[in-house]
């Protein structure tokens, strides 16, 4: 069977809503560093501001360290004091052609922390699954009050809808608990 249009329109919304959120969580400091961490940080290359990683090559190495090797190393005290300037809490060390972010093991309170900060952003996640919901739901509604959907047709669309919503909390439930779980391990 065919997927109604509203139906793929709602997939569509939830499914970007699931990798915002992904991709929100990546920028989430956990026990292990990656490159994602680096992505909002920017620097000055020839007067244009730049990532860092559009500008070096980003490497984890030894589990717990980010090598960030500049392609042009006219910028390594430039992209040194980016970082230092960030919130990401890490003081950077640089040998003249890398830079070294040694990530310290994050303390029980911090994890704890970091897991309710991961939490809040899958609930807003839900929310914006939620809002599409929402949405669809009145389209089919108006269709309905206008003779354009029958009242059949218009209660199998909405139950259609509740399921693909309920799919989309369950993804948004399974990438809290995969984060929560790196955040937690040791």
């Amino acid at each position: 069977m065919k997927s109604h249009p509203l139906i793929k329109q709602a997939r569509e919304k939830m499914e970007k809503s699931v990798e915002t959120i992904r991709t929100e969580l990546n920028h989430l400091r956990t026990g292990r560093p990656s490159a994602a961490l680096l992505e909002e940080i920017k620097v000055d290359y020839y007067g244009t501001p730049t990532p860092v990683s559009q500008l070096s090559t980003i490497s984890v190495s030894e589990g717990r360290m980010l090598v960030v090797k500049p392609w042009d190393k006219n910028l390594i005290s430039s992209i040194e004091k980016a970082i230092q300037a960030s919130d990401l809490g890490i003081n950077p060390s640089n040998d003249g052609s890398v830079i070294r972010l040694a990530f310290p093991s994050p303390t029980t309170d911090q994890r704890k922390h970091l897991a309710k900060k991961a939490k809040s952003i899958v609930e807003e996640g839900k929310i914006a699954v939620r809002n599409v919901r929402r949405d669809i739901m009145k389209t089919i509604k108006e269709k309905k009050e206008s003779g354009e959907f029958p009242e059949d047709d218009a209660k199998a669309l909405e139950n259609e809808l509740q399921k693909v919503t309920d799919e989309y909390v369950k993804k948004l439930d399974e990438v809290y608990e995969e984060k929560e779980k790196e955040i937690m391990e040791f």
